[in-house]
């Protein structure tokens, strides 16, 4: 998975014509910490169909707002540089709904 911030988040998200999903989570955030091993093995399930990324939200929280990320975990498909598919809060994430927005935006 590609660690993203302000610097190369342009270039591997918005500028690349396929899917990209982005994992945006925080070090204080439990449930995010829970879901990242299942989130590791879907990244490995669909690396040659999806791109997957992660956002640390506490280290970029300027760019999370800018995505109009406001709750933890949320997970984003993007596709030629815009949203088209999201999921939030650790209701709505779970590796089952992850997998399914895969499914869905590949």
């Amino acid at each position: 998975m590609i660690e993203l911030n302000k610097e190369n988040f342009e270039a591997e998200v918005l500028q690349v014509s396929g899917p990209v999903i982005v994992d945006f989570w925080g070090d204080k955030c439990e449930p995010c910490k829970a879901l990242m091993p299942e989130v590791h093995k879907l990244a490995e399930k669909y690396a040659d169909k999806i791109k997957f990324c992660k956002l640390n939200t506490t280290e970029n929280r300027r760019l999370a707002i800018s995505q109009k990320v406001l709750g933890l975990p949320t997970f984003i498909v993007y596709r030629n540089g815009e949203k088209v598919k999201e999921i939030s809060g650790a209701e709505n994430c779970t590796p089952e709904s992850i997998e399914n927005l895969i499914k869905e935006n590949i």
